[in-house]
């Protein structure tokens, strides 16, 4: 820790606890005649038309059975929790309540990671916030809603995305509702009231299936869906989003090829935006521990101090934190072994992608970080089998990286960053994203509780109750590289936020999501230096998970226009400050090789041509000038508005006042002026 102002700036954001949010959604329209205020079972408090808070949030009733096809979907798709919401426990309603409702079945499944915001209010439909969206943020939330369809359709529950009132957003995030099972006879009403006519018309299926059996769901049907909200989409793509629902709706269209025209389409329009980035790292022992097993990349160390001086070929591109096990001289091993190994590989990706400028689809990316991260496994593992390191003496370390990969489009105005950021993990280290109204988790524990969950045998929050539900199932050096199975997804850069990569020391006890809200609007602001907020949670850690060490990385990703500020010339400028490395001027020109461009950190006259430096000096000049003049003119402002008769004394001394000449009265006489 650096610094006077850490304790104090760590106590101030440690002021106020943000509550936890117990509000569920019930599921079922039944469940929607309970009105508001009443108390259900003696425990949940109706907010809303289905939605519940639980004024007893121990551990809720269980199923005695979790096979049910209602509830197994949810739990099959635990990895996707991002975007679906996931089962807390079921409401046994009352004889008198479930004949109200005319209910066969008195249980009620209520979910939480619900797309419900802290006061209780459902976040927006896809639909209403449609034509308000930037042209990025439309085909974004596109491409989630696709890569969604697969993993959902082969539990036939596809048809939750084609429903309208079930898609809700939260800023970039597509959240769903709730599933609807593709195979109750209540589907294919429900679409057609929602879309008007027979939704299933033109399905192939139609006229085949048994009365009161829905038509099969089918890609095609996704496609409709998005037909209807080309209207309503931006100029700029919505022909392009009119042509790729046409392809839906073909028969037997290629996912495959649907997928490449949206990934190049929203490629194109991320790209529009600038990119800037800030990095910093530390890693710290915490308050119990004498020696410190985590690793990190960057650190504040790594990072040059001036744009001129030469900085590591993977920097801003890479962070990494890795959390080590196995003791002394073992984890800490392990986890500086995953760092380097990483590094290397990370560099010559980035070499090889500097000679051949061709795209790399999400997938080709995927495998090739894979492959990465099991190299470095099999470095770790090797060590282990050299030193005959057995069971649970064999060190290993977990891992959470993010490489925004300098991906290059051409726009009108040149080739400018693709905005990706790929994260990729194994283990419990995490990943967040935080911007002033929300705290996002990025990624999946591997741990006890989470493997229980995705084979469908527990609810999360019973799964949380084993003795062993922390203990990791997967991590580097534990076993050979093609039994590990990381997690890669990607991350498109279309709103300003930090990237936070951290260990357990900091993730521990829901800390982030407690106290993340002051870190990204004082980033933004200025108020703190990334370093600073490194540091300040990396005390913030040691104040409240101080048992164990603790690892941050902090990326602060900028895609807004840069406008000038106002100086404020009282305060003094503040330390650790962290070089902003513009993405758009480097990668971007295939006739200079890797390392040339890489030591150009700020250089953006090199693209241009040597007839154009003129023009730009010229401008340059005036608007220095004009900034100048502008400074001075609000400097005598405020000057004359806070001392008036000091202002008016300067502007006597180099503007002297012309005096009227009088004729002189008898006895009067000329004496000289004395200051």
């Amino acid at each position: 820790m650096t610094g006077d102002f850490l304790p104090e700036q760590v106590k101030l954001m440690s002021s106020e606890k943000q509550t936890t949010n117990h509000y569920l959604w019930a599921v079922g329209t039944a469940t929607a005649q309970i009105p508001a205020g009443e108390l259900v079972a003696q425990r949940y408090q109706v907010i809303a038309p289905q939605i519940w808070q639980d004024r007893q949030p121990s551990l809720p009733e269980i199923p005695e059975t979790i096979s049910s096809s209602n509830i197994l979907p949810y739990l099959r798709l635990y990895y996707h929790r991002l975007h679906i919401p996931e089962v807390y426990g079921v409401c046994h309603l009352d004889v008198e309540t479930q004949n109200s409702m005319s209910l066969e079945d008195g249980a009620v499944i209520l979910l939480e990671n619900v797309p419900i915001d802290t006061s209780g209010q459902l976040y927006p439909t896809i639909d209403s916030m449609w034509s308000q969206a930037s042209a990025v943020r439309q085909v974004y939330w596109l491409w989630q809603i696709l890569q969604l369809w697969k993993p959902l359709e082969e539990l036939a529950v596809a048809s939750s995305l084609l429903f309208p009132e079930n898609l809700r957003v939260e800023g970039w995030r597509v959240r769903l509702l709730e599933l609807y099972n593709d195979t109750a006879a209540t589907t294919e009403q429900k679409l057609s009231l929602a879309f008007g006519g027979d939704f299933f018309a033109d399905s192939p299926t139609a006229n085949t299936a048994p009365q009161n059996i829905p038509a099969q769901v089918r890609i095609e049907h996704l496609g409709k869906c998005w037909e209807s909200w080309c209207s309503k989409a931006s100029v700029s793509i919505a022909d392009r989003i009119g042509e790729i629902a046409q392809h839906l709706q073909a028969e037997k269209p290629s996912l495959g090829v649907v997928a490449s025209e949206l990934n190049q389409l929203l490629l194109e329009q991320a790209s529009l935006s600038p990119l800037r980035l800030q990095v910093a790292g530390a890693t710290d022992a915490g308050r119990e521990l004498n020696h410190n097993e985590d690793r990190c990349y960057p650190t504040i160390a790594d990072l040059p101090t001036d744009p001129e001086q030469p900085r590591d070929l993977v920097i801003p591109y890479l962070s990494i934190v890795c959390d080590g096990i196995g003791g002394h001289e073992g984890g800490e091993v392990a986890s500086e072994l995953a760092v380097q190994s990483i590094k290397l590989q990370v560099q010559g990706l980035l070499t090889e992608m500097a000679q051949d400028q061709e795209i790399m689809n999400p997938e080709l990316v995927t495998q090739q970080l894979e492959a990465i991260i099991r190299v470095a496994n099999n470095m770790i593992a090797s060590r282990n089998d050299f030193q005959e390191r057995k069971s649970r003496r064999r060190m290993a370390t977990t891992l959470i990286m993010a490489l925004q990969l300098p991906q290059f489009m051409q726009t009108t105005h040149g080739k400018s960053n693709a905005h990706e950021i790929y994260i990729a993990s194994v283990g419990d280290s995490r990943a967040y994203w935080l911007t002033p109204r929300y705290c996002q988790l990025l990624t999946i524990d591997d741990d006890v509780a989470t493997r229980e969950v995705c084979m469908g045998r527990s609810l999360y929050r019973q799964a949380k109750k084993r003795p062993d539900a922390g203990a990791l199932t997967q991590a580097l050096g534990t076993r050979d590289g093609e039994l590990l199975n990381p997690r890669v997804q990607r991350l498109i850069l279309e709103e300003d936020g930090l990237l936070l990569l951290c260990s357990d020391g900091l993730s521990n006890n829901g800390l982030v999501e407690q106290f993340y809200a002051d870190y990204p609007r004082d980033v933004f602001s200025g108020k703190l230096s990334v370093a600073e907020a490194v540091q300040s949670l990396i005390e913030l850690a040691n104040q409240n998970n101080g048992q164990d060490n603790t690892s941050v990385v902090l990326t602060y990703c900028a895609v807004s226009p840069q406008y000038p500020v106002v100086l404020n010339l009282g305060e003094s400028p503040m330390e650790n400050n962290v070089i902003e490395f513009n993405l758009d001027t480097e990668f971007a020109s295939s006739s200079v090789n890797f390392e040339s461009e890489q030591s150009a950190i700020s250089d953006q006259s090199e693209a241009t041509t040597s007839n154009q430096g003129v023009p730009k000096l010229v401008l340059g000049i005036v608007g220095v000038l004009v900034f100048l003049l502008s400074a001075g003119a609000a400097l005598l402002t405020a000057h004359w508005l806070l001392n008036p008769e000091g202002f008016n004394q300067i502007r006597d001394r180099f503007f002297p006042p012309k005096q009227q000449q009088l004729p002189l009265s008898q006895g009067e006489s000329i004496s000289p002026q004395t200051d």
